[in-house]
């Protein structure tokens, strides 16, 4: 449980929009690209598999709270593509 002086991570991640995220992650990974050491090649290495899971936890996500449809219409692919490859 959070102290009373932390933030809770739920909370905080209800006052910023999806953009504003994606936005501070673009600017991470930015950074990481433009640096010219091993570990920064590392961690992006490392950060594209995460961000794959991630993508995939998102498609379960948005079909559970929603439909297969929606994830295949934002993908710009069918509703069987997109089960095949997320369904979990």
């Amino acid at each position: 449980m959070p102290e009373q002086d932390e933030p809770d991570e739920s909370d905080e991640s209800e006052s910023i929009t999806a953009a504003q995220l994606a936005e501070q992650a673009r600017a991470a990974l930015g950074a990481l690209a433009r640096r010219t050491d091993l570990a920064a090649f590392q961690e992006l290495l490392g950060l594209s598999q995460y961000a794959g899971e991630c993508v995939g936890e998102s498609a379960r996500s948005l079909a559970e709270h929603g439909s297969w449809s929606q994830v295949a219409e934002a993908t710009g692919t069918t509703k069987q593509a997109v089960w095949s490859r997320w369904r979990g």
